[in-house]
């Protein structure tokens, strides 16, 4: 689970303005952070079959996230990708 200062942090960097909660590219930051983080729960529980499946859907959901961004906005969806450090 990813703390709200930690989200709020991830949020601050990938929003577009003030008061973007929201769109793609901060929705993608926000589960980029929280794969991380359940990777590193999952190195530690390697029987935590619960939770791999939550990680499985989290992955999935960024990818599905990530193919929209790619096909309304190209650059935005490249920058957001060196940003996260995401190999396309």
């Amino acid at each position: 689970m990813i703390s709200k200062t930690k989200k709020a942090k991830v949020i601050k960097e990938a929003q577009i303005h003030d008061k973007d909660t929201g769109s793609a590219a901060v929705q993608i930051s926000i589960l980029s952070k929280r794969i991380e983080e359940l990777a590193a729960h999952l190195k530690k529980n390697n029987k935590d079959n619960h939770s791999r499946r939550g990680l499985l859907a989290m992955v999935a959901d960024r990818q599905a996230h990530m193919k929209y961004l790619e096909k309304k906005s190209p650059k935005t969806a490249l920058a957001l990708q060196k940003k996260i450090g995401l190999k396309k």
